[in-house]
């Protein structure tokens, strides 16, 4: 079979790579390093790919799957905690830099229409790059991130009706007024499709396609939801990247929104760098060159102007001025969703061809300027207060809009020094309540949604999907974590889930849970701190025993058990060099005479006399002597108190005895 596009994508796939490391190593963005891919290998470039038009159509899909992942992630209540950041302040950017641009346009002669469409344009930042650098650079919960954050949470809904507007702006409509109302309407029916399958049917379905082992049920099940929400929208006059994003924003309402980002995330990746190169397949450098000082010029002007409508929609917000200059700095360049908006805009005529290379050119050059503008935006801050805003006026600036004075609190709670617990089996569900009742904050990663529901009821954090999926290890905040216990019976599994853990955390001290011996190498070499094997540990079980029954003192026991625990079972596999040996008496009577160490107060023993306790009557049992603080006390009086850590020397049946101790536990 002949298939010629296969031999171009090894083209396009290898030069990625290449000039990927290449980026790498100058700290530029990927996005750029894909669209360079592009602009050398279509046909403004050497023309290695003929193919365009299967290139653009894979491209499409990575759009379809970018609002897939934007409508899973973009979740109502994660929107309501952010407040008016997002509304007022994405609104105010939005708007003020709409309104600039078509007037700076309109001053040189534009038409109103494709004024506004090109302020569109300049709007939306590049949200990929600035969330990567601000996380590299662990600025996130500054104030100044939070703000760019909002912002662009804001551009990237905004983006929606940008692409709905369009087709009025190019004067595709006869009868505006009733096309709007025709519009509201498809939206409405849309609003209450996502409602109904929202809140009835895909949570019932994605429940029923995560049962079972292996993803591939859920996995084809989110990818038809998807594709058929995007077919849906199309057949409705609206694009297939909206009916995506619909799709999206209904499963971000359910419980397994982390697990399906998870999975699409590999697929959305892969298909925009085909988007990417097909974009700097379009760039024809021709054109750059032609008239290369109005481009920079342009990207500079285009800068500035975005740098004041931010910090303008900032500073109104009450924060401070530097803090929203610092936000202006970090949203000044254009964005991926211009590329996808400016398509629709070329093809109804409200951009020229000229127009758009322009537009190519300035965006390109301003996304691979934006990690290097970040790196030094407090340099650029500190300079323009000194040299042009004093701080006095600064000051003063502040106190005409009351500034907030709380603005570098990390408002989102987040979890540190916490407990991971993978898998609320019998094992899980023991861990978690050592972990409440000792005050320790914990997660619970679970695939079974009953199980899920059981860890949620007793109040725990819970996150259903596959613990393997990285996206779901970080939404656990396993980067932040102490300990990681994995508590589930698949060997194969488990290796996969501490493979993944370490990716993200090497500080993480990761116990895991296994059934047979055999399996401790492969975990360990993993990356697991401690495995435990179920077979082993019942084994020190027996060994407890038959060293209690040969009157070996119970703190000698439990001295030669945590030897063996700390050699990794070592002395039962053979394995250890230290022999350890005990003596023991060479007649065995029929009843025991055994230490037990008191090491938790109970009310049945603790605290009570002797003669209270009345050993013999009620167990059946011989208090010969009390060991306490180094010295021996016996014979043993019926008014003396039983303290905690005191060692008790009894002789009695083993199962009285037993009985004894599990009262004292």
């Amino acid at each position: 079979m002949h298939f010629p596009l296969f031999g171009e994508l090894i083209v396009i796939l290898a030069l990625a790579a290449g000039i990927l490391l290449l980026f790498r190593r100058f700290k530029l963005p990927g996005i750029l390093g894909f669209i360079v891919t592009g602009m050398i290998a279509g046909p403004h470039g050497v023309g290695w790919v003929e193919e365009v038009e299967s290139v653009q159509a894979m491209a499409e899909i990575g759009v379809i799957f970018l609002l897939f992942v934007i409508g899973m992630e973009f979740s109502l209540k994660k929107l309501a905690s952010l407040g008016r950041t997002v509304f007022i302040g994405g609104l105010l950017q939005a708007g003020l830099t709409t309104a600039a641009v078509t007037l700076v346009l309109g001053a040189f002669g534009m038409r109103t229409e494709s004024a506004i469409f090109i302020g569109f344009l300049v709007t939306l930042s590049s949200t990929a790059i600035v969330l990567r650098v601000l996380q590299e650079q662990g600025k996130m919960d500054a104030a100044h991130g939070r703000v760019a954050t909002a912002i662009l949470i804001f551009q990237d809904i905004i983006v929606v009706p940008m692409m709905l507007v369009t087709p009025m702006l190019a004067g595709q409509s006869e009868d505006i007024t009733g096309d709007l109302l025709w519009l509201l309407g498809k939206m409405l029916l849309l609003l209450v499709a996502v409602f109904v399958s929202g809140r009835y049917i895909v949570p019932r379905l994605l429940k029923q396609a995560v049962k079972g082992k292996g993803n591939e049920l859920f996995i084809i099940t989110i990818v038809v939801i998807c594709f058929a929400a995007a077919f849906a929208t199309q057949a409705l006059g609206l694009s297939l990247a909206l009916g995506a994003f619909f799709a999206g924003l209904v499963i971000s309402e359910t419980d397994h929104a982390y697990h399906a980002t998870g999975i699409v995330l590999p697929f959305h990746e892969l298909f925009m760098s085909f988007f990417f190169v097909s974009i700097g397949m379009l760039v024809d450098l021709g054109q750059f060159f032609s008239a290369p000082f109005t481009i920079i010029g342009l990207a500079l002007g285009m800068t500035l102007l975005k740098v004041l409508m931010t910090m303008l929609s900032a500073w109104v917000l009450r924060y401070p001025l530097r803090t929203a200059m610092m936000a202006g700095l970090s949203l000044f360049q254009l964005g991926e969703f211009g590329f996808i908006l400016a398509l629709p805009g070329l093809e109804f005529g409200l951009l020229s061809e000229r127009h758009y290379q322009i537009f190519l050119s300035v965006a390109i050059l301003s996304m691979g300027a934006t990690p290097f503008m970040l790196e030094y935006a407090e340099r650029i801050v500190r300079r323009t207060f000194l040299s042009f805003v004093p701080m006095r006026v600064a000051k003063r600036m502040d106190r005409l809009v009351r500034v907030r004075k709380e603005q570098d609190r990390v408002h989102a709670k987040v979890m540190r020094d916490h407990l991971v617990i993978i898998g609320f089996g019998l094992n899980g569900q023991n861990v978690a309540s050592s972990a409440i009742n000792s005050g320790v904050n914990c997660t619970v990663i679970e695939e079974d949604p009953d199980l899920a529901a059981k860890a949620r009821k007793i109040g725990l954090v819970v996150l259903v999907g596959d613990a393997s999926n990285v996206h779901l290890l970080e939404q656990a905040h396993v980067e932040r974590a102490r300990v990681v216990v994995v508590a589930i019976s698949d060997a194969t599994v488990s290796r996969s889930i501490v493979a993944a853990v370490r990716t993200l955390s090497t500080a993480a001290h990761v116990i895991v849970r296994s059934r047979y011996v055999r399996e401790m190498g492969s975990l360990l070499d993993a990356g697991a701190n401690d495995v435990i094997p179920e077979e082993f540990e019942t084994s020190i079980q027996i060994f407890h025993r038959v060293l209690r029954r040969y009157l070996v003192p119970e703190d000698r026991i439990n001295a030669l058990v945590a030897q063996c625990r700390s050699q990794h079972y070592g002395l039962l596999r053979g394995t250890s060099g230290n022999k350890v040996r005990t003596a023991l008496p060479e007649d065995t009577p029929d009843m025991e005479i055994v230490t037990i160490t008191v090491t938790l107060g109970k009310g049945k023993v603790v605290g009570h006399t002797v003669d209270e306790i009345d050993l013999r009557e009620r167990y059946g049992v011989h208090l010969l002597a009390i060991r306490r603080k180094g010295r021996f006390i016996a014979p043993v009086t019926g008014d003396l108190r039983v303290l905690t850590d005191d060692t008790l020397y009894l002789l009695g049946a083993p199962d009285l005895i037993l009985r004894l101790d599990q009262d004292l536990r």
